[in-house]
């Protein structure tokens, strides 16, 4: 039988008082997430995973969170970084001998630092078609106990996300907008990133591309092939 999310999350508060959430600080499901969790467990840590460290505009979030919950973050890479490192991606600096890192890897290393076992995340069935088929074999669609993981929001759309945040007046997620295609959230390869940063918090761009020199010429031939169509139109 499927399961609803606060169905999923009692289930797990049965068996323990402590929890792990890994959390993206700005998105819609992490948001609405940690306030459904909260009330249920005693002890609950957030894990952060980043691509740039330190964006400012990540840290406020962040803050929110801390403040509003009283749980701690534990911030560390994001298990795509490596594979950047590794090709050079958008012109940072290479190393192929960093070895590969995974989420499974990150999710035992954060067990084996705090002693928890049950971990929680925001993934949907809507969010593609091999989350899908991975949530459907879990028992209500979103429980794997051999795995102790957890993932209520499995059943729920985009639309039922937001709703849940506006009616419990938390904080917006961003939309980091919808330049050509969906924003894919906090990612150097995306276009949609990448403008808002520029657009909305110039520090945080200069980290990134200090990080990722060739996002600056991307961004630049985006912008250049953008007014090359106004102009056209005129």
């Amino acid at each position: 039988m499927v399961m609803s999310p606060f169905e999923a999350i009692l289930k797990v508060a049965s068996a323990t008082d402590k929890a792990i959430l890994f959390h993206s600080a700005t998105g819609k499901d992490s948001i609405a997430l940690l306030d459904m969790i909260r009330p249920h467990f005693k002890d609950i840590i957030c894990v952060y995973m980043y691509i740039v460290p330190n964006l400012e505009h990540i840290n406020k979030y962040i803050l929110w969170a801390e403040n509003r919950y009283s749980v701690q973050f534990i911030q560390t890479l994001h298990y795509a970084l490596p594979s950047y490192i590794k090709s050079g991606n958008l012109g940072m600096r290479q190393n192929g001998k960093v070895k590969n890192y995974t989420l499974g890897k990150i999710t035992d290393s954060i067990r084996m630092k705090t002693g928890i076992e049950w971990v929680f995340y925001g993934f949907k069935q809507s969010d593609g078609l091999n989350r899908r088929l991975m949530l459907r074999t879990y028992e209500g669609n979103c429980i794997c106990e051999k795995t102790k993981k957890c993932y209520p929001l499995s059943e729920w759309k985009n639309r039922d996300v937001l709703a849940y945040i506006r009616q419990n007046d938390l904080i917006e997620p961003i939309n980091y907008g919808k330049v050509g295609s969906a924003s894919s959230g906090c990612a150097v390869n995306d276009i949609n990133f990448l403008l808002w940063c520029k657009r909305n918090h110039h520090d945080d761009y200069r980290k990134v591309i200090k990080m990722f020199p060739i996002t600056e010429q991307k961004v630049f031939e985006y912008e250049y092939h953008e007014r090359k169509r106004a102009e056209a139109k005129l």
